[in-house]
This record gives C-alpha cells, structure tokens and sequence, in this order.
C-alpha cells in the first residue's frame, strides 16, 4: 500500500531561511514520524515565469504550457501527492507574489470546461481526484485577523478544485518564530512542537483536533509587549542604517 504522500509549495521569498520554513520543517517532521512521504518546493529556487494567459495548455496542446522552466517539473513531482500544502508568509493582506505566480500557472492542469456545482455556481470540470489542501501563514502583526484574506482564497480555491481544505495554520507574532533562548523561546519551541503535532494528525486522519487548534492559535507574548519590541528593533534597524 502507497504511503500517504504530502507535497508542500512554499511561496516565502526568504526560502528555508523564512520563517514559514520553520512552520513548514516542524509541521512536515510530524507527518514523515506518522509514515507521510514529504516533499517541499522552494519557489524561491525555481525559475517560474507568470503566465501568459494564452491558453495553449487548453486549446493547441492540452496540458502543456508554451513555457519553458521549472513549471513542468514541480507539476510532476507534485501531481501524486494526496495532500497539496501551501504555505507563505502574509505580503500586503495577501499570499506572496512567488505563490500567486505559481497558481496562475497551475492553470495547465485544469479542465478548460465550466459547470455549476452543488451551490449552483461555476467552476472548472477538472477531471481526476484533487488533492485534499492545507494552507500555513504567518504574519509579522499580532493579530490574527490579517489572515481573512488568505482564508477566504484557500476556500474558493478549494472550491473551484472540486476538494476541501481540511487545515489552516496562521501564526501571527511571526517575527518571533526564529527565537530560541528566553522564555519566549520556550513558549515558541512548545509551538513548533503543537505544529508536529498538527502534522502527525492530518497525516494519520486528514483532520486537526480541537485541542492541537487551540494550541496553534495561542498567541507568544502580548500584543503590547509585542508591538513594543517590534519597534525597538525598527528603531535599531534605522539607527544602523544612518
């Protein structure tokens, strides 16, 4: 029996140096430990060109886009899996440029056909089964709400896929992921450690517990803490630069 295989696209600029390569690494050791085949795409380490909105990959060879770059291999790598995660850090109330890129791209393996669904709206008549999704993000704001945008996107995505997100993962405090010393390293590393966790669950039963939801939406420190050491470190980062 084929192990569950999950496919990771990781749309941070900063690639495994970024911090949603550190959600990204915990979340995905708890998959492999449950028996997962793992695997991440950096698109920061690929050459992927933004579609031309041609439609040649529907009409004059379907499948196939007149681009030539690392498109066509990350579909093939990617394409099997059974559970697709993207994951990326908030840019502007949005995912970043690298994985919307990505997406537009992705239009090489949709059908080029329409219907109206259970709710009687349209999507695409995409045959296949697709892959069941996971969205992770982080943010550099203490608040949660940034994420509104990126939820509703993964949704109507899913939607127009014919499949169903069955995680999300937003961690706000982002600028504190990468700390590990002090009390805040602690609470951080007890995230990352509710974020295997998360990766064990949805590789074992497609779905989170209620109880590893509530540790992933615990917040590091208070906003008012937060905001203030956010504001040190600007002020450091000017002081040098003059």
């Amino acid at each position: 029996m084929r192990s569950m295989k999950i496919a990771v696209i990781n749309g941070s600029h900063r690639g495994k140096k970024g911090n949603t390569n550190i959600m990204v690494t915990a979340f995905l050791k708890g998959a492999a430990e449950a028996g997962a085949e793992v695997v991440t795409i950096f698109l920061s380490e690929k050459k992927i060109d933004y579609c031309k909105a041609c439609k040649a990959c529907w009409f004059q060879n379907p499948g196939k886009c007149v681009i030539e770059d690392d498109m066509a291999d990350i579909v093939d790598l990617i394409k099997d899996a059974d559970i697709r995660v993207f994951a990326t850090p908030l840019y502007f109330d949005n995912i970043s440029s690298l994985l919307k890129v990505f997406m537009d791209r992705m239009m090489v393996t949709v059908s080029p056909y329409w219907g109206k669904d259970s709710e009687e709206e349209c999507r695409h008549l995409t045959t296949g089964i697709s892959p069941q999704l996971v969205m992770i993000a982080n943010c550099g704001y203490p608040e949660r709400s940034h994420f509104q945008v990126i939820s509703h996107w993964i949704k109507r995505h899913a939607r127009n896929l014919n499949t169903e997100v069955i995680a999300e993962i937003y961690a706000s405090q982002g600028a504190l992921l990468g700390i590990k010393e002090s009390e805040v390293g602690t609470i951080v590393s007890q995230y990352l450690k509710a974020l295997e966790t998360a990766g064990r669950e949805i590789a074992t039963n497609k779905k989170l517990t209620a109880e590893t939801m509530t540790r992933l939406e615990q917040k590091f420190i208070p906003d008012e803490i937060y905001i203030q050491e956010v504001k040190k470190y600007v002020d450091g980062m000017l002081g040098a630069a003059r």
